[in-house]
């Protein structure tokens, strides 16, 4: 499988998925010109991602103020979390590197697998738009947002508690609907106590969907 197979997006223009995987220093021992290696894709993919993310939780989290909503961000776009996607990817056996960051162990050093990532998302951006970088991004990112959700609103704890103030059962959750190509899916669950469905939620995982179940059944909840 190659890189375009992993990540799911075919490029119009291939030369700029090969400038996006090559490192300065390899660039620079085969006498290439300053264009020819991922720097400025780098550049240009740093800030796609920022307003991509940014976009992503401001509407994920309408009552989070600007402080958290920064450093919520800063979490899901630091160097650790990039490089994690990227060996995910196996990206790093896939760069053109010089022979001296080939042998200090370049290919699974933390700065050059994010640059990569970040080099990227420019090439995906400048090939197929904000659309399809977008799209890129949300998939890379689920999991790491799904940890996210779960941190700042664990709408299952929630419903636990309420629900075991009158009774010994706890909260049960069933995926009811799985929807979406491998690499998309939008999953369904339901919500239920003692048989009765309290509620219904969607998401990119299993995990989120449940969350999101549990959150429709304390909204209902606290209606009555």
């Amino acid at each position: 499988m190659n890189i375009i197979e992993i990540i799911d997006y075919r490029f119009n223009n291939p030369t700029l998925l090969e400038i996006a995987l090559t490192h300065s220093s390899f660039a620079y021992e085969e006498g290439l010109s300053d264009t020819e290696n991922n720097q400025r894709l780098e550049f240009l993919g740093d800030a796609v991602l920022e307003l991509v993310v940014s976009d992503l939780l401001y509407h994920r989290y309408p009552a989070l103020s600007e402080g958290k909503l920064t450093r919520r961000r800063a979490e899901l776009i630091c160097e650790p979390s990039l490089a994690s996607i990227a060996r995910g990817l196996s990206l790093g056996q896939y760069l053109k590197l010089g022979r001296g960051e080939e042998r200090s162990g370049g290919r699974n050093r933390d700065s050059i697998l994010a640059d990569t990532m970040e080099a990227l998302f420019g090439a995906v951006y400048l090939d197929g738009g904000l659309t399809a970088a977008k799209d890129l991004i949300h998939c890379l990112f689920a999991s790491l947002l799904d940890n996210e959700a779960s941190h700042l609103n664990d709408f299952k704890t929630t419903l636990q508690e309420l629900v075991q103030v009158n009774s010994r059962e706890s909260a049960v959750y069933k995926i009811i609907r799985e929807e979406g190509p491998p690499h998309r899916k939008v999953f369904t669950a339901a919500c239920y106590h003692e048989g009765k469905a309290l509620g219904v939620g969607t998401g990119p995982s299993k995990k989120e969907a449940e969350q999101q179940s549990a959150k429709s059944a304390l909204e209902i909840m606290r209606k009555i």
